[in-house]
C-alpha cells in the first residue's frame, strides 16, 4: 500500500486543498459579507483546523478508516457507513466540477461548446480515480511549488491595483452577512472529511498532527491573503466578479507590454485544479474499495461509471450552475457541517485492533 509522507501531507493541506477556494467562493462571500469576506473564511478555516487535527491524530492508530469501523461496529455496519460516506464526497465533488468548467470555459475556451472544452478532463480522472488517493503523494510534492509560484505571481501583479482602504470599516457588512458568508463557504470547506480517507496511509510521525494543521493554516492565511487582495482590488464591484484569480491581475500596468504573463500564474493554479478536483471522485469510490477490495478492474470499472455519471451529470446541468449553488450553499448548506464538521473528530473514538503491535 502506498503511503503518503509528512512532507506530502504537508503539500496536501497548504497547496492543493486551498485552490479550490479561490474561484467562485471570494465572489458570493463579496457579495454577501462585504468588506468583512475575510472573516466568514477565518472561522471556517479555525473549525476546519480542529477536524483537521483530530483525524490526523486518528492516523497515528495506523488503520484505514474501514478497518476502524469495522472494529467498532462490525463489517456490516461499516460498509453502510462508508456508502453513506461516498454519496457525500460525489455531492461534494458536483460544485467543484461544475464551477471548474465554467472557468475552463470562459477564461481558456470561450469560442468552444462547454461540454467539448471540459470533456477530456474526464479522461484525466479516470485515470486518476482508478488509483488509490495515496498514490498521489508524489504529485503532491510537484503541485506543492506550482500552487505557491502560481499564487505569489498572481498577488505580486495584483499589489499595484489595490485599495486597502475598501476592506474598512470592521463590520461593514454587519452581523446577518457574516452568518450568510459562513453559512455560503461550508460549501468549499470538506478538507477534513478527505482525511478521512487517507487513515491508514499516512506515515505518521511525532508531531505530524500539529504540524499539519499548522500547514493547513498556512493554506489558510494564503487564501485570505488572496481575497483581501481581490476586494482591494475590485471593491464593490467585487460581488459580480466570478473567477478572481483570473480578474485581479489583469489590471497589471506592465501588460500593455508584456503581454497577458499573469496568464502563466493562472495555468499554474489551473494545474492544480484539475488534480484537487479529482480528490473528492477518488474518495467516493475508495469508500467502496476499502471493504471489497482494491482489485484493478473494480477500481477500473467504478472509475469509469463514477466519471462518465458525471459527465452527462455536467451536460444535464450545462445552464444551471447557479441553481445548483444556490441550492447547496441555501436550504442543503447543513449537509456539509454534519459530514465535515460533526462527523470527522468521532474518528477518535474508534477502535483500532488490538492485536497490532
Amino acid at each position: 500500500m502506498n503511503k503518503i509522507s509528512p512532507r506530502q501531507l504537508y503539500f496536501f493541506l497548504a497547496c492543493v486543498m486551498p485552490v479550490g477556494k479561490l474561484l467562485v467562493l471570494p465572489t458570493l462571500l463579496a457579495r454577501y459579507a462585504k468588506c468583512d469576506l475575510l472573516f466568514p473564511v477565518l472561522v471556517s478555516y479555525l473549525i476546519q483546523a480542529g477536524v483537521v487535527f483530530s483525524v490526523l491524530l486518528a492516523s497515528s492508530k495506523r488503520e484505514s478508516l474501514y478497518d476502524l469501523l469495522k472494529n467498532t461496529f462490525g463489517r456490516v455496519a461499516s460498509i453502510v457507513i462508508l456508502i453513506i460516506l461516498s454519496i457525500f464526497f460525489f455531492y461534494a465533488a458536483l460544485l467543484p466540477l461544475l464551477e471548474q468548467r465554467l472557468f475552463v470555459q470562459s477564461v481558456f475556451y470561450d469560442t468552444l461548446p462547454s461540454l467539448a472544452a471540459f470533456a477530456p478532463f474526464f479522461l484525466f480522472s479516470v485515470y486518476l480515480c482508478a488509483k488509490p488517493l495515496s498514490s498521489q503523494g508524489r504529485v503532491w510534492d510537484i503541485l506543492g511549488p506550482l500552487f505557491l509560484t502560481g499564487l505569489a505571481g498572481i498577488l505580486v501583479l495584483s499589489a499595484a491595483s489595490m485599495d486597502v482602504g475598501a476592506l474598512l470599516p470592521v463590520g461593514g457588512g454587519g452581523i446577518g452577512g457574516l452568518l450568510k458568508g459562513f453559512s455560503v463557504a461550508t460549501g468549499w470547506f470538506f478538507d477534513g472529511a478527505i482525511l478521512l480517507m487517507l487513515l491508514g496511509r499516512i506515515d505518521y510521525q511525532k508531531g505530524t498532527a500539529w504540524k499539519g494543521t499548522l500547514f493547513y493554516l498556512a493554506g489558510g492565511i494564503a487564501v485570505l491573503a488572496f481575497l483581501a487582495v481581490f476586494y482591494a482590488v475590485f471593491q464593490d464591484m467585487a460581488a459580480t466578479q466570478y473567477f478572481a484569480i483570473a480578474k485581479t491581475s489583469k489590471y497589471f500596468s506592465g501588460i500593455t507590454v508584456l503581454g497577458r504573463i499573469d496568464y502563466v500564474f493562472i495555468y499554474l493554479l489551473s494545474l492544480v485544479m484539475a488534480f484537487w478536483c479529482t480528490v473528492p471522485l477518488q474518495a467516493g469510490i475508495d469508500c467502496y474499495l476499502q471493504p471489497f477490495g482494491r482489485e484493478r478492474h473494480l477500481a477500473t470499472v467504478l472509475s469509469v461509471a463514477v466519471n462518465a455519471l458525471f459527465l452527462v451529470l455536467l451536460y444535464l446541468l450545462n445552464n444551471r450552475f447557479g441553481e445548483v449553488m444556490r441550492f447547496i450553499t441555501g436550504p442543503a448548506f447543513w449537509i456539509f457541517p454534519a459530514f465535515c464538521i460533526l462527523l470527522p473528530p468521532f474518528s477518535l473514538l474508534l477502535r483500532r485492533n488490538h492485536g497490532r503491535a
